[in-house]
This record gives structure tokens, sequence and C-alpha cells, in this order.
């Protein structure tokens, strides 16, 4: 696999169930790879341990007066610089390629992984962890993958130095021998506790960065609340026990360096010692001196790669765990399927709520809790966050058909879109039926305001769809942006468009104008809207209140706000407390008017007993005056 050849048309199926395991499974699939900077990293290798050999040939010659063989050592040299200069810049070419190749197929990996998942990665894995694995953690596996096999090339020239000066001169060469494995394994008990380290310094670097990007991603609403400064506070804190951790791991690894240092220098003094007393017995020659003295030097180059290795596993371990976490991930439902044919059409029906969508209509859905609504708006996608039946269109199984032809079937338009960088242009170039056009599509969501924001914002830009657009649209407010997502939705004219609060960030006179062009643009289309307001529940042809999981009543927005108290609590946004307030204020007035007629009632009875009393007193007046008389 050659850089200009990326991407992969196929990254493969990776074996997710370690880091170690996914080390391996990477280093098996760039086998043509490893095994080319394999043969340059030989010839590099071989050819400069082969210079002490030269180089004591030489001073045999010169000791000898033999100009034969001096000219002979010249041209070895000569032959030896040039696989040198060849080795050193074709392995330097196929460990680079091995590196961005195996970043790449990473990427790759990764990038499939989250278009598979969709929304429920982000509930599953923290977008911070999945940032860092696809930047930083991708470098480190990358490095040790390609780190391989230039580690293989230098310990086979090891083993060859240490066989060639024991069959050049066994005297000095077993000396070498019987080093060689010390010098090379003397920081490995120093691993573990590097490794260690190392491990804690990426958790505390991956959690800082997990930090930062979920308070970069919410700054705006931090400063609105005031909680800028608090967070800055929680990344300074994280960001020194990152430099603390990288400090204790960089003295560990200070201290294998050291080693790796020391332990050459050792045997390089006992094998000078033992040569000059050999020397002086007359048992070796100069020029033999001289070779493995400059062979003993030369093999400090190829062992550090020794050390390198070990780095590079202690590093890349804990990235490769992360991104063999993340690949571990599957969706509730096959993303295959197991039923081919065209998008089906028909009503939409989740057997789990019981909810239904007829065919060519505009259905509101109504839930008290938003998360739920979310969670049931991706279940109506074909995408279940947990295993559940399956949501049927047409009375086709949704998790029967193809992950693709899903999606096409099926658009859902998440409560916090996203828009990538780029032109309008880009952003609005989607898989479409064409059937929508751009600018009904546009005059439909009330995009008039921000065409002309773009072309205001931007230089030399007449053409409002030449405008840019920053990464995430954080140039633009809240309600823009969803009214340029809903724009998208409506060009690409699913036979389902699925809206989670498509206007909740914009003001209620848009909001009619957007429910009015949103009903005539899907006029024939099945559209479900999740929402409470009351101006697009107002121009649903259905509305339909689910509470708990269930449907609990089905109507037309009028007649439920009258008849059903549940759905006027959560569209008026009434609480608990006030209809609890609401409810006493009405029994006391009730009582009330009980009381002031029964107040009028015995007011009435003493009136009249008064009134008799008052005329039996004076009939006995009368009578006592005619008695008189």
């Amino acid at each position: 696999m050659q850089i200009q050849d990326l991407p992969y048309s196929d990254p493969g199926a990776p074996d997710a169930r370690s880091g170690p395991r996914f080390l391996w499974w990477l280093g098996r699939n760039q086998l043509g790879g490893q095994l080319k900077a394999l043969a340059w990293g030989l010839l590099h290798f071989v050819a400069v341990s082969a210079l002490p050999f030269c180089v004591g040939f030489a001073v045999q010659a010169v000791v000898d007066r033999s100009g034969t063989r001096l000219a002979l050592t010249g041209g070895l040299l000569l032959l030896c610089g040039a696989a040198i200069s060849l080795g050193d810049t074709f392995l330097h070419r196929a460990a680079v390629t091995n590196w961005i190749t195996a970043a790449a197929r990473v990427q790759q990996l990764l990038a499939r992984r989250a278009t598979r998942l969709g929304s429920a990665l982000t509930r599953r894995v923290a977008a911070g962890e999945v940032v860092a694995v696809s930047t930083g953690d991708v470098e480190k596996i990358g490095w040790f993958v390609e780190a391989v096999s230039r580690f293989t090339a230098a310990a086979l020239t090891v083993v060859v130095v240490g066989v060639g000066l024991v069959l050049y001169q066994p005297a000095l060469g077993w000396v070498v021998a019987a080093g060689l494995p010390l010098v090379a394994l003397a920081v490995l008990p120093l691993l573990p506790r590097a490794t260690r380290r190392a491990d804690h310094q990426r958790a505390r670097a991956g959690r800082a960065t997990e930090l930062a990007t979920d308070t970069v991603a919410g700054l705006r609403v931090l400063r609105g609340i005031g909680g800028e400064d608090l967070f800055l506070d929680r990344y300074r804190r994280a960001s020194q026990e990152v430099r603390r951790a990288a400090v204790r791991s960089a003295r560990m690894w200070s201290l294998i360096a050291a080693i790796q240092v020391l332990t050459p220098g050792l045997l390089l003094i006992a094998v000078v010692w033992h040569g000059v007393h050999l020397a002086r017995q007359g048992r070796v020659t100069v020029g033999e001196l001289v070779t493995v003295y400059s062979s003993v030097m030369i093999l400090n180059y190829p062992l550090q790669h020794f050390t390198e290795i070990a780095m590079a596993y202690s590093f890349s371990r804990p990235s490769a765990a992360r991104a063999a976490r993340v690949l571990s991930l599957e969706r509730a439902t096959d993303t295959g399927g197991s039923r081919a044919g065209a998008v089906p059409g028909g009503d939409l029906y989740d057997p789990d709520t019981g909810l239904l969508a007829p065919a060519g209509r505009l259905t509101a859905v109504v839930c008290g809790d938003p998360d739920a609504a979310g969670r049931l708006a991706e279940r109506l996608g074909g995408h279940p966050a947990e295993a559940a039946p399956s949501v049927l269109l047409g009375g086709v199984p949704l998790d029967e058909l193809p992950l693709e032809t899903a999606r096409t079937a099926v658009l859902v338009q998440d409560k916090d879109p996203v828009l990538l960088s780029g032109s309008l242009r880009e952003l609005l170039d989607v898989p479409a039926s064409g059937a929508v056009r751009t600018e009904d599509a546009l005059a439909a969501a009330q995009c008039e305001d921000v065409l002309e924001a773009l072309v205001q914002g931007s230089l030399d830009v007449t053409d409002p769809l030449d405008a840019r657009i920053t990464e995430r649209g954080r140039s633009l407010s809240g309600g823009q942006r969803q009214r340029l997502a809903l724009a998208r939705s409506l060009i690409t004219d699913p036979e389902v468009l699925v809206l989670d609060e498509p206007t909740s960030a914009v003001d209620s006179h848009t909001e009619a104008r957007i429910a009015e062009g949103v009903r005539e643009v899907r006029s024939g289309r099945t559209t479900v809207v999740f929402t409470s307001s009351p101006l697009l529940l107002d121009r649903a042809d259905r509305v339909v209140l689910v509470h708990e999981g269930e449907v609990e009543a089905v109507g037309v927005h009028r007649d439920l706000v009258r008849t059903e108290p549940r759905y006027r609590a959560v569209v008026t946004r009434e609480t608990a407390e006030h209809l609890a307030e609401r409810d006493g204020a009405l029994a006391e007035r009730e009582a009330a008017s009980r009381d002031g007629a029964l107040a009028e009632r015995e007011a009435a009875s003493r009136g009249g007993g008064f009134k008799e009393k008052e005329a039996a007193l004076r009939s006995g007046a009368l009578e006592e005056i005619e008695e008189s008389a």
C-alpha cells in the first residue's frame, strides 16, 4: 500500500478485543510494507556495521604495508557508503509509508464506526475521547507499527555482528557476544514501571483533551452563565496533572536512556582492556583490535532501537486500547440487513410505543421528557440506542433493511444539527430526490436574513451560496443554524422526515411561517415533528401525546388542549405546582360560592321570620286597642 493509494477501499474488520490484539492486527495487515522496511533496514544497518571491519582491514593493511589490500579496503568502504545511503533513504521512505498508512487505516476505521453508530456514539463514549483517539492516539499507534520493522532489522543486525565477531576474532568476539544480551536487556526490569507511568500520562492527557473539547463546544453557554473561569480553572488543574505525569514519565525514560549509554560503555571498556591484554601477548593484531573496538562503538546505533520500540509500545498500548474500545462498539441492530430492494413507503409505525405516523401527513409528537423524545426520534430513523422491536415503514422492519437504505428512507434531524465548514453551496449539496429546489427549501425555512448575514460577513461575495460558513457554523446564531439545517433536510426530500425541535431557537413569528413552509414543501410526504410549540402543533394534521414510553392520546391540538390535562401541561408549560395551585383556587372559589348561597338562604330565612313576628305584634296591638274602645 502506497500513500498515493489512500484511502483504503476497505480498511478491514479490526480485532478490537484489546489494545495489543489491535496492534497485532494492524501489523499483519501491513505485512508487505513491514517486509519492505525490514529489507531496507537490514541493508542499512549491516552496511553501517560493516564499516568497522573495513577500517580494521585498512589499519592492518597499513601495518603490513600492503597497498593492494588497502585499495581493496577502500573499494569496500565506497560500497558500504553507497549501501548506507541507499538503505537509509528507502528505509525512511518505507517507514514513513507504514506510519501514514497505519494511521490512515485507523482513522478510516474510526470514521466508519462513527457513521454506523450515529448519535449513539457520543452517548456511549465522550466526544473528547473520540477526538483524542482520532488525533494524538492515531499518531502513537502509527509510530509503533512502523517502528517494529526497524527494530527487527536492528535486532537481526546485532545478532549478525555478534556472530561475525565470534568468527572473526573468537577471543574478543565471545566477550562481545556475552555482553550484548546484557546490554540489550539491561533496561527490561524498568520497562513495566515506565509503561505504567506512560499509561498514567496518556490517561491524564486524554482526560485533559476531553475537558478542553467539551469546554470549547459549550463555550458560548459557559460565557452566558459566567462559568468560563470555572472551567478554565478545571482545565488548568488537569493540564498541571498532565505536566506532573509527563515529568515522572520522562524521569524514568531518561534513566532508561542513561542505562542504554552506560552499559555499552562498560562493554567497550571490557573489550578494550581485554583486547590490549591479548595484543600484548600477540594473540590479536592491531587491526583486529580496532575492528572489534569499532564494532562495539557502532552497535550503539542499532541498540538505540531497543529503547525506541519500548517507548513506542508503552505510548501506543493505551492509545490502541482506547481505539479498540471505540471500534468494539456495535449498533443495536445489524447494518447489513437481511432484506434487499427499493426504499419502502407507507405508514411509519413504532410497535414499542404505539406511535403511528400516517403516510403523506404531518404528525406532531409531544413528549414531556426531551431526552425521551430524542431517543424516540432516533428509533424512528432506525438508530435505536438499545435492542427493541423494529420500527415499521409500510410494514417493512427498518432493522431488516441495509443501513444505507434505511437512512435513505427515513432522515432524522437532531435537535442540535451540525454545520460543516465550507460554502453554503457545499453545505446544501446533499443526496436529494430533486423534487425540492434549493430556493424553495431556503424560503420554507425562512433563511432570507441568514443569506443576507452570510453575504455581509464575506468579502467579494455576491451570491449567498458562495458565502463561507465557519466550523460548526459558530459565526451564526442558534436560530440561523437551525434554519439552514432545516433547509438542508428539506432539500434531501426523504420518504419520511423526522424533525426534533426544529424551531426551538427562533421567535414565534418566524416559527409560524416555518410551520406553513414545511407543511407546503412536505405536502404528500410523511413528516414527524417532535415539538411542544403550539404554533407547530396547531398546523399538524395529527398530534400524538407520548407519556412514559406509550401513546396516551391522539387528536388535533385544539381538542387535546381542552380535554387532556397532561397535554395541556406540556404545551402550556404548566408545572405540577401550578396545577395544584389552580385546582386549589378553583376549590376555594367553589367553596366560597357555596358559602355565599347558604348565607343568602339563611338571611332570607331570618328576614322572613322577623316580618312574621312584626306582623304578629301589629295584629296584637290592634286587638288591644279594639278591646279598650
